[in-house]
């Protein structure tokens, strides 16, 4: 017997499926629908552009009134993404709604990529270059990218 959360998914993944955007993807793990597993693809003519970011998303049976949990698996430089993978974004908190999907999600992530917010930086380290010293921030977002190539295979 499915949940309404589970009922949910099944809905999130049969849009995903219908609506193949470019730059993002995703599907439950093997076992278990609460699990997926998910993947950006860089925004084209941004220095993530090359990139391929694995994250993972685990959602309770409280979605979609309740947010998921997002992590990237893949090695991120940015002002939003914290050390563990953990993502500072605006709707995993409080503006969060029912009528976001995974979609939505996955896309709102990926925008971020290039559009960081230096108000809530997470890494500070990043936060600051990116503002400081546009080119070097550049240089370290290019070596992620570079290591997203390994990281996907």
């Amino acid at each position: 017997m499915s949940t309404p959360a589970q009922k949910r998914l099944v809905w999130d993944l049969k849009q995903l499926q219908e609506d193949p955007s470019v730059g993002v993807s995703g599907a439950p793990s093997e076992n278990n629908i609460m699990q997926w597993n998910t993947v950006i693809f860089g925004p084209e003519g941004t220095p993530f552009g090359d990139g391929t970011f694995k994250l993972v998303i685990e959602f309770s049976e409280e979605y979609p009134n309740k947010p998921p949990t997002v992590r990237l698996l893949s090695k991120m430089f940015h002002p939003n993404v914290y050390a563990d993978g953990s993502i500072c974004l605006d709707i995993l908190q409080n503006p969060w709604s029912p009528t976001y999907d995974v979609f939505s999600l996955l896309t709102s992530i990926q925008s971020l990529l290039d559009e960081p917010n230096p108000n809530s930086p997470a890494s500070s380290q990043a936060a600051q270059l990116h503002q400081e010293n546009k080119r070097e921030y550049e240089k370290r977002v290019l070596a992620v990218v570079e290591q997203s190539w390994n990281d996907s295979r």
